[in-house]
């Protein structure tokens, strides 16, 4: 999960400024107020807690049902042959998706990382015949 957190920053460069490094410098303290009032016991809770986010809730279910080939492509007329395997990425179009900012529209963010995420739903109805035909998942955590 931390790989999966400071991935971005070496693919996507962007030159620090003092936004950012106001950002460190309020974490910090704000890292340091929790420990000095309630102690390592609340800050061990917050770091193992953003581990816990990534596989123990069934929202989580997402990192697995996004990333796992399941099955062969049986898209016809693509550019795959029926026996090579899938991309390791597919798409969840169900209403999960209001409580994890959009995070289903995975091939669609691949495709356009960029796109801000309220703004994902609209790029899949614009290039629905580019999705359509693409595998994906009716749910997360079934």
């Amino acid at each position: 999960l931390l790989f999966y957190a400071i991935r971005p920053i070496f693919i996507y460069k962007v030159p620090f400024g003092p936004v950012h490094y106001g950002n460190i410098v309020a974490q910090v303290i704000v890292d340091v107020l929790i420990v000095q009032y309630w102690g390592w016991h609340a800050m061990t809770y917050l770091v193992l807690s953003s581990f816990l986010a990534g596989s123990l809730h069934p929202c989580a279910a997402h990192f697995i049902s996004e990333h796992y080939v399941f099955a062969r492509s049986t898209v016809m007329g693509g550019k795959m042959p029926k026996d090579v395997p899938v991309p390791e990425t597919f798409s969840y179009y169900g209403p999960l998706n209001i409580l994890t900012y959009n995070v289903g529209y995975h091939n669609e963010h691949h495709d356009f990382p960029a796109v801000p995420w309220t703004r994902l739903p609209k790029l899949y109805s614009a290039a629905k015949e580019f999705y359509d035909p693409l595998p994906c998942h009716k749910s997360w955590p079934l």
